[in-house]
Order: C-alpha cells, then structure tokens, then sequence
C-alpha cells in the first residue's frame, strides 16, 4: 500500500554536541545568520530555503499575491521531518528573518532557513543539519572559523542631516499640535561604507560584547544590537518589553542619577512610554489571556543611554505563531506612533528615505511556531543583501544606519537630535 503524503520538503536532524565557547566563529564571515545574548543563541550556515518578498522577485510575480510570512511559515514547516531529542528553544528547524518597516517598502523581508544551525542554551550545545529534498546541496563544514583582520568603517550625514531633522520634528509637532496624531517616531540616516571583503563578524562581535544584554542579531545583511524585545513565544508564553522614553547616560554617578530620575519624572517622557505600552496589550490581547503588564514602567540602564522600560506577559489563547504575533504587534506605538495610521502617513511624509529593514521585526522562528523577535534597532544595512556581492565591483561595501526618536507635542527639536546622536553611538562605535 503506498501512502498519499507527499515526501517532506526538509529533513532536520538535531544532535546534542561538545560545549561550544564562541559561536560566532562558526558563521560565515561575509553573510553572518546570528541571534546572540551574553554568549548564548543561535548561528546559521548556508540556505537551504525559506521565505522572500520584495522587489526583486521574478517577473510576472505580484509581491501582493505572496502569502504572509506566518502563513508561508507554516506551509513549510508543516513539510518538514524533524528530529529533535535535544528540545530547547533554537533546536529543531529554524528560520531567520527580517522584516520590512513599512508595508510599501521597496525593501525586501526575508525569512533564511540555514543548512546548519549551531547553538547554546545555558550550557548545552547542539548542531541541526537541515536538508532539502528537492535539491542536492553540498553541506557546509561545521567548525569555528578564525576571525578575519580587524577593519574600520566611516558614517556621515544621509538624506536628512541635522538641520533637515529638526525642521521635521517641527513640522511633526506642529501636526500634532493641530490634533493630527498624538505621536510620531521620526528616524534619521546616515550613510557610509566599510572595506569590501571585511569579516562582518567583527562588527557583530563588537557589538555584542559591548551592549551583552541587548539581542545582537546578523540576518541578510542587518547588523545591530536591539535592548527592545518586540515579542517571544516559547511553549505558549507569550512575553514582549517595551522602551520608550530615553535619556543620555550621565558623565559621572551623581549625574548618571540625576538623568535616571529626570527621566523616570518626566511628563513628557511617561506619556510617550504610556502610548507605546497600550499599543502591545491591544495588538496581543486578543491572542492572550492573562494579559499583565507592570503598573509602572521602569529605567533600564544601557552603556550608553537609560530607557523607560515595560515588561508584558500572557499565556497564549490560541494557536498564533510567533509570526502571527509579530504581524499583530508591528508597528507598535514605540517605532511608528499613534494613531498607527496616521503616524505612518506622517513619516511618509516627513522622512526622505525608505526605511527598509530598520525598526521592523528581526529575529528567529522555529517549526511549532515559538520563536524570539526584536525591534531591528541600533543596527546598519551591510550593502542591500550579503556584503560579498558587492566585492567584484568596488574596494567598499555601502552601508546605511538609522536612528529615531518618538516625538510628541511637548518634544523640542534640538533634543530630539541630541537622542538620535546617542542611539547612533552603538553602531557607530562598533564600526569604527
């Protein structure tokens, strides 16, 4: 009797192994796949499939006819032969994604599904072989690779310098004011370049070993070092942290005090921090039950900045993926504004550039739909895709950096400007 199920798409294999120091050093040095937090996550290796709409779709292919990302997800996980006796949280089949800001972005979301998987877990290893059985792929050698030598990158002003900035958040203010919208986060660019053929993993590196406590992501390209959680779904807890409200570090301990207090007082501040914490409990109240949030936010401490934090926690009501949620939650109130709408509209306007992949959703989703996302903040696209593309045709890879503030009518444009030069601070030292 033979069986009418059609044979899986992806064979995965999952296999405990030795303990693993450094797991950078297993990622490619010219297109990194890394999610890392204080030496633990996972790297990717090699593609083996996975998800993509953008502009550089085959012709005759209509990106709005192309399913959602949560529901090309689960077509192709439902594919797959999965072997996992290990069963902690990046095992199993895995993607990596990145997502676009804003839905008429001419940038392109991606989710990357790796041949190898290398990862850590609080203190325990493991390696997952994926497959395809459409395709004969050669497999990717599974060991640390040295570290390429170190290398420096240049950022300047973008499309919107200084003084174009400011005279958005005036016009944002005054939009607000006008009864328009209640808040709009503005980001600006800048713009640069690095040497061509320099191992990304050292920017990912500097990254992560400065900022330990914020996610340090690689995926396509997208660099960067989030502290913002968009949302993680493990085993039906569904858990998200919200920053808004942010405050430059002090130069000393009394003043680093003095800024933590101003900010945990400022009226200003609270009400930013209060929109974007109602816009996560709308988006995920209808997925959860138990939905708690903390009554009042409070200051997480960043090397270089202090944010208003909030931490959300419910059980999972129905059957949503991590994607599922993400599609709920983005834009929050955090990254865009409020009314979300109108806030869009208003960046449209106001912003010179597309944003791409900054401020959208990056992070990593696994076969039963648990999964870990952040904001891509504090972050820089490496050329437009894997840096190695660009190596035949110039000495320097293109790379452009965003920053933003949440600007409400009480904002005042010169420190508006003064929070973006802090947020940039992260990649821009990291590059440097």
């Amino acid at each position: 009797m033979t069986s009418s199920r059609r044979p899986p798409q992806l064979v995965v294999e999952t296999r405990e192994i030795e303990h693993v120091d450094d797991l950078l050093a297993y990622a490619s040095p010219d297109e990194p796949l890394a999610w890392l937090r204080r030496g633990d996550g996972i790297v990717g290796i090699g593609t083996v499939g996975g998800y993509e709409n953008g502009p550089g779709m085959p012709p005759g292919i209509d990106r709005h006819s192309i399913p959602a990302p949560a529901d090309a997800w689960r077509h192709l996980a439902a594919m797959a032969e999965v072997d996992d006796p290990v069963g902690l949280p990046g095992t199993g089949l895995v993607a990596f994604g990145t997502l676009v800001f804003d839905k008429r972005s001419s940038g392109t979301s991606r989710l990357i599904v790796p041949q190898v998987v290398v990862g850590r877990h609080r203190g325990r290893s493991w390696v997952t072989r994926i497959r395809s059985t459409a395709a004969e792929l050669e497999a990717p050698v599974v060991r640390p690779r040295p570290y390429g030598p170190h290398w420096s990158g240049t950022l300047g002003p973008g499309t919107l310098d200084p003084a174009g900035y400011q005279a958005a958040v005036r016009a944002a203010v005054d939009a607000i004011r006008a009864g328009e919208l209640d808040k709009v986060v503005l980001a600006r660019d800048l713009v640069g370049t690095i040497p061509a053929g320099a191992d990304l993993r050292r920017l990912v590196r500097a990254l992560a070993h400065d900022y330990p406590d914020t996610w340090t992501f690689a995926v396509d390209g997208l660099i960067g070092a989030s502290p913002e959680t968009l949302v993680t779904a493990s085993r039906g807890v569904v858990t998200a942290r919200v920053l808004a409200g942010t405050i430059p570090r002090g130069t000393d301990a009394h003043d680093d005090t003095a800024a933590s207090t101003s900010l945990a007082h400022s009226d200003k501040d609270l009400g930013e921090h209060r929109f974007a914490v109602q816009s996560v409990l709308d988006a995920l109240g209808p997925h959860t039950r138990h939905l708690r949030a903390d009554p009042e936010p409070f200051t997480l401490k960043l090397p270089n900045l202090w944010h208003l934090a909030t931490d959300v926690a419910g059980d999972l009501a129905d059957h949503a993926s991590s994607l599922d949620l993400v599609a709920a939650l983005h834009p929050t109130a955090a990254v865009a504004g409020t009314p979300t709408d109108a806030a869009l509209d208003a960046i449209r306007r106001l912003e010179p550039f597309d944003r791409g992949r900054y401020a959208g959703p990056v992070g990593w989703v696994d076969g039963d739909g648990n999964g870990e996302w952040a904001i891509a903040l504090r972050c820089a696209q490496i050329g437009a895709g894997p840096a190695r593309r660009y190596a035949e045709y110039s000495d320097t890879i293109p790379v452009v950096a965003h920053a933003g503030a949440g600007i409400v009518a009480a904002s005042d444009p010169e420190s508006e400007l003064l929070e973006t030069r802090v947020k940039f601070r992260p990649i821009v030292d990291a590059l440097a």
